[in-house]
């Protein structure tokens, strides 16, 4: 890493499915699908108030995401987790287009977006993928799709593995 620059995470974090995640405490398994909304909608009030720091845009160190950062990340994380979810309550086996994160936090500048802007972005992000959550019929919960690296999902996992992010980046926002 040099200048402070972030490092792209290359991890393949589906493991989470299986497995507790040993920095945040989450068990993905654990999760009821019927409950991903509920929890979106508890999460999202810590990312505003963490937006809303007189340090939102202070990195903590060299090389890690601002609280802006993370928070322009959750946002867009819950866009395209409502996108695939509409693609795979809409198709039979969908593939996801490749979404990579780092790349999109540096083409759309992050670090100087506005924390307040950002927020209420989040919220309404976080509003929508929630409602469409809660939206699923209990017969659709085991409809299949697949991300372009090859992970196979089904609504329950893909939102268990979305709920992962979210619960995940709370603490890195100190929230």
């Amino acid at each position: 890493m040099a200048d402070g620059q972030i490092v792209p995470d290359e991890k393949d974090w589906t493991w989470v499915l299986h497995e507790r995640c040993g920095e945040c405490g989450f068990t993905a398994a654990d999760v009821e699908p019927e409950q991903i909304g509920a929890t979106v909608r508890d999460l999202v009030p810590r990312y505003l108030a963490a937006l809303h720091r007189d340090d939102a845009r202070q990195r903590p160190e060299p090389g890690v995401w601002s609280t802006l950062e993370y928070g322009a990340h959750v946002r867009d994380v819950f866009r395209v987790f409502d996108e695939r979810l509409a693609l795979m309550l809409a198709h039979e086996d969908p593939l996801f287009a490749n979404w990579d994160q780092d790349a999109t936090a540096v083409e759309d500048r992050y670090d100087e977006q506005d924390p307040v802007v950002v927020a209420e972005e989040l919220a309404d992000a976080g509003e929508a993928v929630a409602a469409a959550f809660d939206a699923v019929p209990h017969d659709a919960w085991e409809r299949t799709g697949r991300r372009s690296n090859g992970s196979f999902f089904t609504v329950r996992t893909l939102g268990q593995y979305f709920l992962h992010d979210v619960v995940h980046h709370v603490h890195d926002v100190r929230a």
